[in-house]
């Protein structure tokens, strides 16, 4: 998982506290291992509660650049993994997210009275971003599914 690390930034506390909700949750079982002069190892699994929910998200879409960076990102390397199949349905269902809503903002921008300039520049920069990360997810296209077909 070295390839996330730009990714996510994940303390080993935060992951702990992450792992005890999935259990609390249901999502994964925890089988204590005894060692021998070591301390127990926690033995965890998916369960099958776990494995809906975690191909519910895989279906998802992120709607703003922070969650696109973040849940976009994961699910395309999951999906590499575990489901190459569905990689590329992924990034289809992302990329028309991101130009619906440039188009939902450039029809905002085109609305939005003249004198709303603060409300302008608000709109202007989260179409830019929209639009950048339409460019990127082009290159995604490009250079990590284009050359598993």
């Amino acid at each position: 998982m070295a390839e996330l690390g730009h990714v996510w930034h994940l303390s080993q506390s935060q992951a702990y506290a992450i792992l005890k909700r999935l259990e609390t949750r249901g999502d994964i079982s925890v089988k204590v291992v005894e060692q021998e002069k070591l301390p127990a190892r926690q033995l965890l699994r998916i369960t099958a509660q776990g494995r809906r929910r975690f191909d519910e998200w895989m279906g998802d879409v992120s709607m703003n650049s922070r969650s696109i960076r973040l849940e976009f990102l994961t699910r395309l390397y999951f999906a590499r993994i575990y489901k190459p199949e569905k990689a590329a349905l992924i990034h289809q269902a992302q990329s028309e997210a991101v130009t619906a809503t440039i188009d939902r903002l450039e029809s905002l921008i085109t609305n939005l009275p003249p004198e709303q300039q603060f409300n302008r520049f608000s709109l202007d920069l989260r179409l830019r971003q929209m639009k950048l990360i339409q460019e990127w997810m082009s290159d995604i296209k490009t250079n990590i599914l284009d050359p598993l077909e």
